[in-house]
């Protein structure tokens, strides 16, 4: 009968440790800074909007997860925005009552400046970063032929360095599931490829387009950026396409930069937070 009973416990114990392992995740959009009315991310003058600087929060199963870990202003390229509303991003997180070392994991969806730049401000946190990117971004993009205007050598570096202190993780392929509950696809090649999150929420699969959805305007009309804010046109295309299949709810495919429309759709928390439910 012990026996029975230890067992029993046992079971009870490992179906309790399964399903809080399956809970759906929260995702929190934090936004720390903007450029006003920049209507050169739309096709026509009057369809000018707000283009704003966001980290995601992601709670899911006891890790606090970052899609990407934002940039300070006073770093020197980053003076070349034009911002209002700055904010260091890691000070971002008091609003929901969080400290920077209790962040366990950053996913970079792309290794430009506002993605990478504070990856050293979460000291705790493994960042999760997608191989081939992470060779491009480190090698050939600094060799003869490659294409480097849109990274920034300090920020590889310090890539490079939280690697070798072993918090960085490579992961390959196409809808890899990184962390329950969470998977990564690349999207269009700008010249390496964007990730973007799909993320199981109690809404049903939820997708953080990152780069790869600039704005609502774009998945709105199916029309990518302008050229100079992507490479790959018909990629860019595809991936919206693509995450559109994804999802049971368009409202659920949330752009990497539109957080003055988002703040429309879903709860506000507090000021410079929603929800996405």
């Amino acid at each position: 009968m012990k026996k029975l009973c230890f067992f029993l416990l046992g079971l009870f114990i490992s179906c309790l440790a399964i399903s809080q392992t399956n809970q759906p995740s929260e995702v929190y959009a934090l936004k720390y800074s903007a450029i006003m009315h920049d209507s050169s991310y739309t096709a026509h003058e009057a369809d000018s909007v707000s283009v704003d600087f966001m980290i995601w929060l992601i709670k899911s199963n006891g890790k606090y997860i970052l899609m990407d870990a934002g940039y300070l202003y006073s770093v020197e390229s980053a003076k070349n925005f034009d911002v209002i509303d700055d904010l260091r991003p890691d000070s971002t997180l008091q609003k929901l009552v969080l400290k920077p070392e209790e962040i366990t994991d950053i996913i970079l969806s792309y290794q430009h400046l506002d993605h990478i730049n504070s990856i050293d401000m979460f000291p705790n946190a493994q960042v999760w970063v997608q191989k081939d990117d992470y060779n491009y971004t480190t090698t050939a993009a600094w060799q003869k032929g490659g294409v480097n205007s849109e990274f920034n050598r300090k920020e590889v570096k310090k890539l490079i360095e939280v690697h070798e202190k072993g918090r960085v993780t490579l992961f390959e392929g196409y809808n890899k599931e990184i962390i329950p509950g969470l998977k990564i696809f690349p999207g269009s090649r700008n010249p390496a490829l964007p990730q973007y999150a799909l993320i199981r929420t109690s809404l049903g699969n939820l997708a953080l387009a990152s780069d790869n959805i600039w704005i609502y305007y774009n998945s709105d009309f199916v029309t990518p950026a302008p050229s100079f804010h992507t490479f790959d046109a018909n990629g860019y295309i595809k991936a919206m396409q693509k995450m559109q299949m994804l999802v049971n709810d368009e409202k659920l495919i949330v752009p990497g930069y539109d957080s003055a429309a988002a703040f429309t759709k879903f709860p506000i928390i507090t000021e410079g937070v929603i929800r996405v439910k």
